[in-house]
């Protein structure tokens, strides 16, 4: 893992232009652009000095493979993320990335909570926050961008 730069706007544009990933990324606007993803990489250093959120870029080999966050950060809890690209999907990349984001917010950061959600329909996703364990905490209805409708999402809490 490491922090974001300017040049990976394009890949961020070309993953998040997969309808199969940007659906389940609640927040992302669908069609995405590149223009966007500039203007969100270059919001990171923001957030990070003001410790409200602090994001990553997920690489194999080198190329940028997909994100993790924690974001919403309030106190001693933040809010928990991440997605790949489809390529990469269930080669434990996710599991992977998100155990480090896990010990980077608990041990650097020194939250006490993380909380993070996932789409119903994105059971893949539930698997790893139990692996890394995250307990299911109830179901809500949220906003989601790119379906432009409310969804299921299921809610998870891990902490410290």
């Amino acid at each position: 893992m490491r922090p974001a730069r300017a040049s990976d706007a394009g890949r961020f544009t070309e993953i998040l232009s997969n309808w199969n990933v940007v659906r389940m990324v609640r927040l992302a606007p669908h069609p995405y652009s590149q223009a966007l993803a500039s203007e969100w990489i270059a919001s990171h250093a923001v957030e990070s000095a003001a410790g409200t959120a602090h994001r990553f870029v997920i690489e194999r080999d080198g190329r940028m493979i997909g994100s993790c966050d924690v974001d919403e950060i309030a106190g001693t809890t933040g809010d928990f993320g991440y997605w790949l690209d489809e390529t990469e999907w269930g080669q434990g990349f996710a599991t992977e990335a998100a155990r480090a984001l896990v010990v980077f917010s608990f041990d650097a950061l020194g939250l006490a909570r993380l909380t993070s959600g996932h789409a119903a329909d994105n059971p893949a996703s539930g698997r790893v926050l139990s692996k890394l364990g995250f307990r299911k905490t109830g179901e809500t209805r949220l906003w989601s961008k790119p379906r432009a409708c409310e969804i299921d999402q299921w809610r998870y809490e891990m902490a410290r």
